[in-house]
């Protein structure tokens, strides 16, 4: 094994990887030196560690029931409802909107999953919600970003990270549609990392093929290394950029780069901040945002017994209310720290079964009861929640920031999705003094308008473009 570094061989052989050592012996040398390249890059003793925990019975460490300790979150900017409030908001808006201008924030998209579990076999940004024109989801990101970019005058860096499984048609779509309308230097896709999988019994890792590790995604909280492996942190640092708005692709109504929410971060000096909203029951599957042991964290819904769900305090209020919505705004330099030794994001482990074969390519046997042969490691993003020394929740306003399209069919799915769009759309209309029908399917682009206030001032001012009424008896506004 002449191309695999001695180095290599000896960690190899210390962590009983001895399929790998196996394998790397059958390879021919221009294999061997791809594969050990990859190996390279492996942390062996973060993953012999996480499998023998994950081995271990489960008396031998106990786990802390996180429900029983936590409380409502403390830290919380409601919804306003007095003048005060509204007040308070209009001088955060403000704040966020100065922030904006001076070139202090980027947008950042988590985009690496497939639409799959809509039955579309393409990136999910891919997916048309628009409910009359079929826009897609990064389509209409990219008109409310360029529509912010225009209202504040500024550059407004997006970063859309994308996955091996989503990268190439990603970029590819972009560049079809001639990027929306944004200047392509703007535009910075970069690609999350991956985790090898490994055998539950032994914690060997796991072939897909000759010469080729088992992977998968490493999560949205490989976030941080991602942005560093592509030079994003030290270019955005460079830049001046100071505040990140975070999101997932799947939620077309979230308010990018909301002036609100990075206003209050900004004012309240947060080096982390949610955006979350009220959960509809206590039931409803939402990871929530409590005070855990004087830090904020997120437990979720699989954590909670019917009963500590529906769990209230003194005031009668539901304890476990606030409901992550996947908004952040996070300080760049906090983040950044997760790039320094031994301050990593913790791995979280899924059992799974993931096919395999040995060293000769043979397949290995996996367990005809669809019980789990192997680990799986992935990080999330709100594990950087209790380590910061300063966070703060925003509640947002569900009906008009939370309409993820996460299901085939039923609640979160493309067709409440696409009625929120043209419910949105049409009250927006209503507040213009236009006629409105409610049997009538409405959208509205972000480059006619980021927010209510700004379609009222182009109808008062005769600017509003054109209602355009389709073929389909359906109702659009839309800019060219």
């Amino acid at each position: 094994m002449s191309s695999v570094p001695a180095k290599l061989l000896q960690t190899l052989q210390q962590h009983h990887q001895h399929r790998l050592l196996a394998c790397l012996q059958l390879l021919p040398p221009a294999q061997q030196m791809a594969l050990s390249a990859t190996l390279a890059d492996v942390d062996f003793d973060l993953l012999q560690a996480t499998w023998l925990s994950a081995s271990q019975p489960a008396d031998d460490h106990p786990s802390v029931d996180r429900a029983a300790l936590a409380q409502a979150p403390s830290r919380v900017v409601r919804q306003p409802v007095s003048a005060a409030d509204h007040q308070a908001w209009a001088l955060a808006r403000s704040l966020g909107e100065q922030a904006i201008s001076a070139g202090t924030v980027a947008v950042i998209t988590v985009a690496g999953g497939q639409g799959t579990r809509l039955g579309f076999e393409h990136p999910k940004g891919l997916f048309p919600i628009g409910p009359v024109t079929d826009r897609t989801l990064f389509q209409i990101f990219a008109e409310q970003i360029l529509a912010r970019r225009r209202r504040h005058r500024a550059d407004l860096p997006w970063c859309i990270m994308t996955s091996d499984a989503t990268h190439e048609e990603t970029v590819a779509f972009f560049q079809q549609h001639q990027y929306f309308g944004l200047t392509p230097d703007s535009l910075h896709f970069f690609r999350q990392g991956s985790l090898p999988a490994m055998d539950a019994a032994t914690g060997q890792l796991l072939l897909a093929a000759p010469g080729q590790l088992a992977l998968s995604p490493d999560g949205h909280g490989g976030l941080v290394t991602a942005l560093a492996r592509a030079g994003l942190l030290e270019l955005l640092q460079a830049r001046g950029v100071q505040h990140l708005y975070y999101h997932q692709v799947d939620n077309p109504t979230a308010i990018v780069a909301d002036p609100a929410l990075l206003g209050f971060h900004i004012q309240q000096q947060s080096q982390a901040t949610t955006c979350v909203v009220c959960k509809t029951s206590p039931t409803e599957r939402m990871g929530v945002l409590v005070d855990l042991q004087g830090r904020t964290e997120i437990i979720e819904y699989s954590e909670l017994t019917a009963e500590q769900a529906a769990g209230q305090d003194q005031n009668g209020q539901w304890i476990f209310w606030a409901g992550n919505t996947a908004i952040h705004v996070f300080d760049r330099q906090f983040l950044a720290s997760f790039c320094e030794a031994g301050r990593q994001l913790p791995l979280h482990i899924a059992r799974k079964q993931v096919p395999s074969v040995d060293e000769t390519g043979q397949p290995l046997p996996t367990a005809t009861d669809g019980q789990p042969n192997a680990i799986k490691l992935e990080r999330f993003i709100f594990d950087a929640l209790p380590a910061a020394t300063n966070t703060l929740i925003v509640e947002g306003h569900r009906e008009r920031e939370f309409n993820p399209v996460k299901n085939k069919s039923g609640s979160d799915s493309a067709d409440t999705c696409r009625a929120a769009l043209s419910r949105i759309a049409a009250e927006w209309l209503q507040a213009t003094g236009l006629p409105v029908d409610p049997q009538t399917v409405y959208e509205l682009s972000p480059l006619v308008a980021l927010d209510v206030n700004e379609l009222v001032n182009h109808h008062q001012q005769g600017t509003l473009p054109t209602i355009t009424r389709t073929t389909a008896g359906c109702v659009i506004a839309t800019a060219p």
